[in-house]
């Protein structure tokens, strides 16, 4: 058994629930996404500052992509869910990535592939049209 403390140089601190964590030069919020996209304790990180989404593994997808893009990063996310089916299709999926559209992201930082430069919110919405689709 081993817990976090065991291994930190310091306590940690958790995550502010209802304010944004101040860096000095960032505020980052922590927003709490269950099973979205897979796992029970899933969380994100919005850089209210910078308003990029720190996206983890939504829109993640597979191959040789560039760091950076501008082009539409739904298409190859579909692809890659349906190559690893990791996504969670539960009914607070669609729910959940409305209210990280909501955050009006500029940037999304996407954890594996290329992260996003653009209508972050526009995307988000077109991946919960995409997954309402394979849910059928």
């Amino acid at each position: 058994m081993l817990s976090l403390a065991d291994m930190c140089d310091r306590r940690p601190v958790p995550a502010p629930e209802d304010e944004p964590l101040d860096t000095r030069g960032h505020r980052l919020r922590f927003i709490p996404t269950p099973h979205v996209p897979h796992n029970w304790e899933a969380g994100l990180w919005f850089d209210e500052t910078t308003t990029t989404l720190l996206a983890g593994d939504l829109l993640t997808h597979a191959g040789k992509c560039p760091a950076l893009t501008e082009s539409d990063c739904v298409a190859p996310a579909l692809d890659a869910e349906a190559l690893f089916q990791a996504t969670g299709l539960t009914t607070n999926l669609a729910p959940t990535l409305e209210h990280l559209a909501a955050l009006n992201p500029t940037t999304l930082a996407i954890m594996h592939g290329s992260s996003y430069s653009g209508d972050g919110a526009a995307q988000l919405r077109s991946l919960s049209d995409g997954y309402a689709a394979l849910a059928g």
